[in-house]
């Protein structure tokens, strides 16, 4: 009998208790915040200025990044004197800027001809894993637990890969003057979740 209870303690202790409630609103709820069919938009556009787009670095950089932000994004703030409220605030201002970009047709966000992180910047972050994103996941941290989180955060990351990798096609499948128009739409959506942003946390 004691060495049915200690199994039980050391399963409990061990093994990742999942829940496919939890992790399925997990999952949609960071498919809403990431919006990653509305950034196909600006994901084009990027792609179409560099003439390249590294689906997987940038899957991967998000996705570090979340499960960097998941375990220790309050403390590293901290550690700056940067609270979650600022942090918002500044991603919603970079997002700002590039729902200008789209909407105008402008380049505001220069890109260094000798740097290869575009598919990082802005792409994993802050349009993949941005502040929105980046708070909601530490939020979650107080009612599901880790292993939840982690496994939501894999699917996204998941569905993600998969948009990217197939944004030739999508772009091809709009046309110029289609993606020109979903580009200004959306442009005006990232203005006002910016907006949103920026009112919630100021």
């Amino acid at each position: 009998m004691q060495n049915i209870n200690i199994l039980t303690e050391y399963k409990a202790i061990f093994v990742p208790m999942f829940s496919i409630k939890d992790i399925s609103t997990i999952t949609l709820t960071l498919f809403a915040i990431i919006d990653i069919i509305g950034a196909l938009p600006v994901i084009i556009s990027i792609k179409n200025r560099q003439n390249h787009l590294d689906s997987e670095k940038a899957t991967l950089a998000a996705g570090a990044l979340m499960i960097a932000f998941l375990l220790i994004g309050e403390d590293f703030l901290n550690l700056f004197g940067v609270d979650i409220q600022s942090f918002a605030i500044a991603g919603s201002i970079v997002i700002f800027i590039i729902g200008m970009e789209m909407i105008l047709g402008i380049e505001l966000l220069k890109d260094d001809p000798a740097s290869k992180t575009g598919s990082i910047i802005p792409i994993a972050f802050p349009i993949i894993a941005g502040s929105g994103t980046l708070t909601t996941i530490i939020s979650m941290r107080a009612v599901y637990s880790l292993s939840n989180i982690c496994l939501g955060i894999v699917l996204n990351l998941i569905i993600v890969y998969v948009v990217l990798r197939l944004s030739s096609k999508i772009e091809k499948l709009l046309g110029a003057s289609g993606l020109s128009l979903v580009r200004k739409f959306f442009g005006i959506v990232l203005l006002s979740i910016a907006v949103r942003i920026f009112k919630v946390n100021f």
